[in-house]
Formats: C-alpha cells, sequence, structure tokens
C-alpha cells in the first residue's frame, strides 16, 4: 500500500483534519461567547490560524503521499495566512481602542458639586 491509502498517511491526515475542524469551532466559539471586541478577535484569530495550520499540514501530507513526492505548495498559504491575519487583527483591534477612547472623551463628565 502506497499513496493515500496507507494508513501511514491517511490517520494523521485524518487527525489533522480533525483537529483543524475543532480548533476552528473553538475560536467561532470563542467569536459568540466572549464579552467584548479585543476578546472576540483573540479567539477568532488564534482559532483559526491554528484549525488552518493543521488543515494545511494534512493537505501537504495528504498531496504529497498522493503524487509520490513532496508537494510543499499548500505551505505558501501559510506564509500568507501568518503575514496577514496578525497584522489584521492588530489594526482591527488597535482601531476599537481608538473608538473607546473617542466615545469615553466625548461623554460628559459628571461633575460634583461641594
Amino acid at each position: 500500500m502506497t499513496g493515500i491509502d496507507s494508513p501511514w498517511v491517511a490517520v494523521p491526515v485524518a487527525l489533522l483534519l480533525l483537529a483543524g475542524g475543532l480548533l476552528t469551532l473553538v475560536g467561532s466559539i470563542g467569536l459568540l461567547r466572549l464579552r467584548d471586541f479585543q476578546a472576540r478577535m483573540h479567539g477568532a484569530s488564534m482559532g483559526g490560524t491554528l484549525g488552518l495550520g493543521c488543515v494545511i499540514v494534512a493537505a501537504v501530507i495528504g498531496a504529497s503521499a498522493a503524487a509520490g513526492r513532496f508537494m510543499p505548495h499548500a505551505l505558501l498559504i501559510t506564509v500568507f495566512v501568518v503575514m496577514t491575519a496578525p497584522a489584521t487583527a492588530m489594526l482591527l483591534m488597535r482601531a476599537s481602542l481608538y473608538r473607546a477612547r473617542a466615545k469615553s472623551a466625548a461623554a460628559p463628565q459628571d461633575v460634583i458639586e461641594r
């Protein structure tokens, strides 16, 4: 048995796909359950990035086994996600902090009379 039919390939691929799906599910649940924007962004970005990493490693293993040689094409996706996802999450969180600061500065201050 060679290729994707081998249990030495099919079992790790299946486990990685299952782990990737579970990590993405946990990130999605965090997106729904957490209370503020920054926590939601952290849960979604971490769960999505880790889940995608597991799926891409499974794709590399499966494609390499099917082709009979190392197929690193899916690793390019990892490079782009690792470069863009944290930067996007950081910019969104920074914008929310600026918005919260501007909102609190515009709110009228309570004056205590003596």
